[in-house]
């Protein structure tokens, strides 16, 4: 059975950063991702880390701003986010991938319960 608990989000002013965390256990997947949904707007791809060559990829919004990465071999996914800005405010979920990142929420089968990020301008 897949558990994906996160942690660490927050309300923060614009430029300010957060550190997101996913404890994941019982998955198998070999990619994990974020996800975010902002209340009306459809839930999206945010960051996603493969375990097998440590590639990760990013939805443009955030490339040079987020940073997704595993905690040293553990099974601890977190999302760096810096220079955050009211529009990164949403719920964010922590997703098993399958073998690839494919930011595909049709496939997503086991999800986190979330965490929600509120950005101040």
């Amino acid at each position: 059975q897949v558990q994906l608990v996160e942690s660490g989000g927050g309300s923060v002013q614009a430029g300010g950063s957060l550190r997101l965390s996913c404890a994941a256990s019982g998955y198998s997947s070999n990619c994990m991702g974020w996800f975010r949904q902002a209340p009306g707007k459809e839930r999206e791809g945010v960051a996603c880390f493969c375990m097998s060559d440590g590639s990760s990829i990013y939805v443009d919004s955030v490339k040079g701003r987020f940073t997704i990465f595993q905690d040293n071999g553990r099974n601890l996914f977190n999302l760096q986010m810096n220079s955050l800005k009211p529009e990164d405010t949403a719920m964010y979920y922590c997703a098993a991938e399958t073998s690839v990142c494919a930011f595909n929420v049709a496939l997503i089968r086991d999800w986190g319960q979330g965490t929600q990020v509120t950005v101040s301008s």
